[in-house]
Parts: structure tokens; C-alpha cells; sequence
């Protein structure tokens, strides 16, 4: 059962970077390159979809995080683990703190309600979101160590 909870905690935190590699790297960015700011709907969009779904994503895998570490306690990976887990918890204390609110207000907008440093706040939310994907694939790559050891 152990291992399938190892298995079943990368795979899950895997994918959560997958995704959040993936609008990082690509998606915001050719979002921001459209012309006539007409990534912005997207954005918005994409801030009201993925708000919804985040949360789930983020702390059920902050759970099996947590789980996992507490089955292997003192086991062989179980630092690794536990490590993992805690930067998992320091991603969702960062979200909620920096980048939810930012997400909450993009959320809201359209070309006609769009405040006039949209941009900026965008980029803010960028910049922050790059440390946090910096931050799950820590996570990730411990989980990946402690399941191969």
C-alpha cells in the first residue's frame, strides 16, 4: 500500500507541475504576444477555471504529501518526503498570501472593466508564479528521489 501511495503522490505532483510549468513557460507568455491585449480574456478566463481547480490540486497533493511522510517516518526517503511536503505547504501559504489575490481581482475582468496597471499586476502574478513553480518542482523532485532510494 505504501507504494502505491509513493507512486500515486508523484504522479499527482508531477502533473500539478506539469501544468503550472506549462502556463509559466508557455501559455502566459504566447497569451501576452497577441495583439490588442487580446490575451486578456484568456487570462481572465483562465483565472476563473483554474481558480476553481487549483485549490483541489494543491491540497490534495499537500495530503498525500503529509501522508506519505507519515507512513514512512523514519524510513528510508522519509527527509526527502517530509521536505517535499513542506514546500508543498510553503506553495500553498504562498499562493493564498500573493497570488490568489491577484488571480481573484484578473478573474473579474474584461475589456471593458480592466483597471489601467492590468499589466503590471499580470506580471506580478507571473513573477510570483515562477517562484512557485521553482518551488513544486523541488517538491516533485524529492518525492521522484525518495521513490527511487
Amino acid at each position: 500500500m505504501q507504494d502505491v501511495l509513493a507512486v500515486v503522490t508523484v504522479v499527482v505532483v508531477g502533473l500539478l507541475v506539469g501544468v503550472e510549468f506549462a502556463v509559466a513557460v508557455f501559455v502566459n507568455p504566447i497569451l501576452d504576444r497577441l495583439p490588442n491585449d487580446g490575451g486578456l480574456d484568456a487570462r481572465s478566463d483562465g483565472a476563473r477555471v483554474l481558480g476553481r481547480i487549483m485549490p483541489f490540486w494543491y491540497i490534495g497533493s499537500v495530503v498525500l504529501g503529509a501522508v506519505w511522510a507519515a507512513v514512512t517516518w523514519k524510513g528510508e526517503g522519509a527527509s526527502f518526503i517530509a521536505a517535499g511536503a513542506v514546500l508543498l505547504v510553503l506553495s500553498v501559504v504562498m499562493s493564498i498570501l500573493l497570488l490568489v489575490p491577484i488571480n481573484s481581482r484578473v478573474a473579474t475582468w474584461s475589456h471593458e472593466g480592466v483597471p489601467a496597471d492590468w499589466k503590471q499586476q499580470v506580471g506580478r502574478w507571473d513573477r510570483f508564479h515562477c517562484v512557485r513553480v521553482g518551488i513544486i518542482v523541488l517538491a516533485f523532485t524529492l518525492f521522484a528521489v525518495a521513490l527511487v532510494q
